[in-house]
């Protein structure tokens, strides 16, 4: 599988990591206590862990993918696929939207794109996803970019001294 691969929309690009999106990531993404106030999951929080993680995705041809999202040549924030489970044939993805961009169907459009790259060129079966019950936002982005609850974990994540329910998505290669 190449994860290299670059994809469009018609009003996205989503691109390679550059180290030049390092300062950029760490400000929107590692300062920024909303974008990662659900996950707890945070490798920009220092411009070094930033640069590790940028090197990380460039460097990788593993089944595991990494975009950086653009509208008209401005970053509006990134989108992933990782863990692939080859018995399964099922990978997780995950996203962030920088909250200046919020509210404009970019998730769900980026989704889309990413998901229909991974069913039609790298012969995925199954795309999962999580969020937090509080994040209505994701959920509805996911819910727009053809995903479907499977479940619902009670105290499912634990975010620092917070839980949250869990809800678990998947879309299917139709």
């Amino acid at each position: 599988m190449n994860s290299q691969v670059e994809l469009k929309t018609s009003r996205l690009y989503l691109r390679k990591y550059k180290i030049e999106d390092a300062s950029l990531l760490h400000e929107k993404l590692g300062l920024d206590e909303r974008m990662f106030k659900y996950s707890g999951w945070n490798p920009y929080i220092s411009l070094e862990s930033t640069i590790e993680t940028i090197k990380m995705y460039t460097a990788s041809n593993d089944g595991n993918y990494a975009w950086i999202v653009e509208d008209n040549g401005v970053v509006v924030g990134t989108i992933g696929a990782y863990d692939f489970d080859n018995e399964t044939s099922e990978i997780e993805v995950g996203m962030s939207i920088f909250p200046e961009f919020w509210n404009r169907g970019y998730s769900s459009e980026a989704l889309k794109a990413v998901f229909e790259f991974l069913t039609q060129n790298a012969g995925i079966k199954r795309i999962k996803a999580w969020c937090a019950s509080e994040n209505i936002a994701s959920r509805r982005s996911l819910e727009k970019a053809g995903m479907r609850v499977l479940n619902i974990e009670k105290d499912g994540l634990e975010v620092g001294d917070r839980h949250y329910d869990k809800v678990s998505l998947c879309y299917d290669k139709e």
